[in-house]
């Protein structure tokens, strides 16, 4: 694995740097569910909490919703939203439809979203970073804020998978 962040072969310096941030991010990621079973990746703690399956789901509609959001300038069709907003919403529907897949599944899934991700980004230059929209609350932000947000929510949800497979090593 390579910790430094810099530019990649095929990328503008900037959006390469944000490539590498994306590869790390997803490298970890990979690297903490290697191995796990339909029943672990199933595993769901006592309340109202999200099994790593629906959180890996999540991880890729998060993306998929920030590419049509960047590269799209639009929000998601009905069909895309009926087809992702269960791994976006998580909670009780996610709990009980996101169920007894492999680990391959999740992992293909994850990584056809990255690769358009990739192949998106190789077309645009560091000024597409900064291009401005607007939330329905006004709220103004950039490109480059929003696929932060892609890291900064994988991370996120990577450290409760991390929570939910110590529980799994407690009840062993």
């Amino acid at each position: 694995m390579d910790y430094r962040i810099k530019e990649q072969a095929g990328f503008s310096p900037k959006i390469g740097e944000l490539v590498s941030m994306l590869d790390y991010t997803r490298a970890v990621t990979l690297a903490d569910v290697a191995g796990l079973s339909i029943e672990q990746l199933d595993y769901l703690a006592e309340g109202d909490s999200n099994s790593i399956g629906a959180l890996l789901m999540h991880m890729a509609a998060i993306e998929f919703v920030h590419q049509v959001i960047t590269f799209e300038n639009r929000d998601l069709t009905a069909q895309e939203l009926e087809t992702w907003l269960v791994p976006l919403e998580l909670g009780d529907k996610a709990r009980s439809e996101i169920r007894n897949r492999p680990l391959d599944d999740y992992v293909a899934e994850l990584k056809k979203i990255r690769d358009k991700t990739l192949s998106l980004l190789g077309n645009v230059d560091d000024s597409w970073l900064y291009e401005e929209g607007q939330y329905d609350n006004g709220a103004t932000y950039n490109k480059y804020y929003l696929w932060f947000h892609v890291v900064e929510d994988e991370t996120s949800h990577r450290g409760q998978i991390r929570i939910l497979k110590r529980m799994l090593e407690k009840q062993k």
